[in-house]
């Protein structure tokens, strides 16, 4: 049973930072694209950024581009996403997802998510 856990949320001021961590069991993220998702309160889940199984392609929505970064440490199994200069907006639920193409179908896994809150 794979399974992701999500950490690194808390309660930070505007213009903080912070940076999550999403964590697999065995050799994991390699094989899979990686992504992390946010979800507020009365609001859809939104894609926030995406980074290939090797690393080497990231993707970030218009509202991440400059201030966060995903990255990869296939040794350690996780997948970070540090964020700089947050924002009240923010605030969320952030959760990853972990997808492969097994047999041409999606095979995807979630984390637990972690809260973020900016508040002042």
């Amino acid at each position: 049973q794979v399974q992701l856990v999500d950490s690194g949320g808390g309660l930070v001021q505007p213009g903080g930072s912070l940076r999550l961590s999403c964590v697999a069991s065995g050799r994991f993220f390699s094989r899979h694209a990686v992504a992390w998702f946010r979800q507020a309160p009365g609001l859809e889940r939104e894609l926030v950024a995406a980074i290939s199984g090797s690393g080497e392609s990231t993707h970030y929505v218009y509202f991440a581009k400059g201030r966060f970064t995903i990255s990869a440490d296939h040794a350690m199994n996780e997948v970070y996403l540090q964020m700089n200069n947050l924002a009240l907006e923010d605030t969320a639920r952030y959760s990853c997802l972990a997808t492969r193409i097994s047999g041409g179908m999606p095979v995807s896994y979630w984390g637990q998510g972690t809260q973020v809150t900016v508040s002042s």
